[in-house]
């Protein structure tokens, strides 16, 4: 027999997700080579998705729109969308305009128009949240509420941030590397006062959205706000609150967490930014989270809209594959992919 110690031996090339997501993160918010405006995409007729983007250099909200509906999808959540004229952030009047020029297109192509559902974040704007324009939010027609997500003091100590945002002088391409946790929560959002304890008007946006029954997404909460979070909205039997992929490092949930949060109504929605090379998530681990939740406390979504993701249709329906291809019956994909996001917008499937 040969000897075989010299033999060359296996290694694994994936790089870590916690690592991978650090070099990502500046390359995907630094690429910006114009609009994408997708092409058509069968195989995901009545699915929602609850967590696109469609902001300025990402795929353009309106052929989104047209591509899915030629799709057959049941819908859109934008939880990112352009501004309205004069760059005021008003989400909620953009996804109307949107929706009216859906309709005129519908009318022309002689094809059935998607619904269209406008997501709002408390900081989306990087200014102070505040009771009072949430409130102009939901107004103006926004069925979804996201805690901070890029400006959270999580994500600058995870990933860093745009330097821009604390430092007027710098580039606006120019990225930091991942921040101290003290400086983190110099410059970013943290939902928790001094003794760990939900800050005073954070609860007052948590009471809006129960009473206005909107859904929440958490965001880029650490572990102690996403649980302050869930006990405060169990409080009020509340069931409409969604964590954006659990397996990103900025949330980085295990499926004990998961279980326990999806026991306190919370909903995990998966996301292919998860299985994508940037952040490279083994789908057989996503499968099996599905399986330890339950397909009833589970949404699947593209967290799309950059131009090194495939467009959220297409990201819709490649998250259907995976999860058929490693397990989950048509019945069970029709329950995380059209029933439970219905529920989520407040729409019916």
């Amino acid at each position: 027999m040969p000897d075989r110690r010299d033999a060359p031996q296996p290694r694994d090339p994936a790089t870590p997700t916690a690592e991978r997501c650090v070099t990502s993160y500046p390359a995907r918010r630094r690429f910006a080579p114009g609009v994408v405006y997708p092409p058509q995409i069968p195989g995901v007729a009545d699915t929602i998705d609850i967590h696109c983007h469609a902001h300025e250099g990402q795929q353009d909200a309106l052929a989104l729109a047209q591509v899915a509906s030629e799709a057959q999808m049941g819908g859109l959540l934008y939880k990112t969308v352009g501004a309205i004229s004069g760059g005021e952030y008003r989400p909620g009047l953009v996804v109307q305009k949107l929706g009216e020029d859906l309709a005129r297109w519908s009318e022309r192509s002689k094809i059935a128009p998607i619904r269209c559902w406008a997501g709002c974040g408390i900081t989306m704007d990087n200014r102070p949240w505040s009771a009072e324009k949430l409130r102009q939010h939901i107004a103006d027609g926004c069925v979804g509420v996201w805690l901070p997500v890029f400006n959270h003091a999580n994500t600058l100590h995870k990933v860093g941030g745009r330097v821009r945002w604390w430092d007027k002088s710098a580039g606006p391409k120019d990225h930091s590397p991942p921040l101290p946790w003290d400086e983190a929560l110099r410059y970013g959002y943290y939902l928790l006062d001094e003794n760990g304890r939900l800050k005073p008007d954070i609860v007052e946006i948590l009471h809006i959205v129960v009473d206005r029954n909107v859904a929440l997404f958490f965001g880029h909460c650490t572990h102690a706000e996403i649980f302050a979070v869930a006990d405060e909205l169990q409080r009020h039997g509340y069931k409409l609150g969604v964590i954006d992929h659990p397996f990103s490092p900025f949330v980085d949930l295990d499926t004990s967490q998961m279980r326990q949060l999806a026991a306190a109504g919370i909903t995990m929605n998966f996301t292919y930014d998860e299985l994508s090379p940037l952040l490279g998530v083994d789908p057989q681990r996503m499968y099996d989270a599905i399986r330890s939740v339950g397909v009833e406390h589970v949404t699947l979504s593209s967290d799309a809209g950059e131009p090194l993701f495939p467009n959220s249709v297409e990201c819709m329906r490649l998250m259907r594959n995976f999860m058929s291809a490693f397990g989950l019956d048509d019945q069970e994909l029709r329950r995380v992919m059209v029933e439970n996001p219905a529920r989520i917008v407040g729409g019916v499937c």
